[in-house]
């Protein structure tokens, strides 16, 4: 890692956070060194609700005393301040499109998750319409960022990993490499890269942490 023009960054997080990791994820692409902080959410620290005194959330990237906050705001940040290794596509249109799905993307994932019945149902169609427009932006590629991971991967990067654990929670199949090869192969791609593979949080942990929100909103409705 280099030092960042010898300046200070700092990045508060929560280890579980897919919107921090995207800007873990874009910080080692750049190969900036910056300070982690880790966050405990049930009792923010004052450095925090300093830095992000609207919304109070991870992740924040203080910047030579400069806080950012909001995981895609974070992402242009580090895109326009250090040009190496650009993460954004050059193509306006290109652009335009990695800037769509990093809101997109996920729309019903969570809903599919923590909902049953008709609900349920309702946000499993829109997950596999995305998905199945996420699968067209494949063709012919290894990442949505072409050759490389961009911009555009890390933002749905989460999928790659916390996709399977949803599946598995749920007992209900999603992305099947028979319905969706690119995307269930650029999951695997993605997930096992020297890039992201070992900033992951422990699949074991992770999983534990989404079946007590499961099982706590399925207790409610019940």
């Amino acid at each position: 890692m280099e030092e960042a023009k010898g300046e200070e960054v700092t990045l508060f997080g929560f280890w579980s956070s897919p919107f921090v990791h995207r800007v873990i994820w874009a910080l080692n692409i750049k190969k900036i060194k910056y300070k982690y902080v880790e966050e405990d959410l049930s009792n923010k620290s004052a450095l925090l609700l300093e830095h992000n005194p609207v919304y109070k959330k991870v992740p924040v990237l203080v910047y030579n005393g400069i806080a950012i906050a909001e995981s895609l705001i974070i992402l242009e940040f580090i895109e326009e301040t250090w040009k190496e290794n650009s993460i954004m596509p050059q193509d306006p249109y290109e652009k335009a499109v990695a800037r769509f799905w990093a809101t997109a993307a996920g729309d019903g994932l969570w809903q599919f998750f923590i909902t049953e019945g008709k609900e349920r149902e309702e946000a499993l169609t829109s997950v596999i319409n995305n998905f199945e427009l996420l699968e067209k932006e494949l063709i012919g590629k290894n990442f949505f960022g072409g050759d490389r991971i961009g911009y555009f991967d890390i933002s749905v990067g989460w999928i790659s990993y916390g996709v399977p654990i949803f599946e598995e929670i749920t007992e209900f199949k999603i992305i099947t490499e028979q319905k969706f090869p690119l995307l269930h192969a650029w999951m695997e791609a993605f997930s096992n890269s020297e890039l992201v593979r070992d900033t992951l949080p422990l699949r074991e942990k992770l999983s534990e942490r989404y079946r007590k929100v499961w099982e706590a909103t399925m207790q409610k409705k019940n």
